[in-house]
């Protein structure tokens, strides 16, 4: 497995956009992105740095692999 950058929420969200995930609502320092073509829904913590659990999780939810992200950002 490749390694994993640190990054903050907001750096996450914006390279989950790229890829057509938008803004459907928030809910305290939760983010919640959606695709709609195929359906995807994936929850971004609004926090300074993202642990590297929690980025792995969103990553695989968003089905995509470690490098695929990393060109996104």
């Amino acid at each position: 497995m490749s390694y994993l950058p640190v990054i903050s929420g907001k750096e996450c969200v914006s390279a989950l956009e790229k890829i057509g995930f938008y803004i459907k609502r928030q809910s305290g320092s939760h983010i919640i992105l959606r695709k709609d073509n195929p359906f995807c829904q994936v929850t971004v913590p609004n926090h300074k740095t993202l642990d590297r659990g929690t980025l792995f999780n969103i990553i695989r939810c968003a089905e995509l692999s470690v490098n695929e992200f990393k060109e996104l950002i």
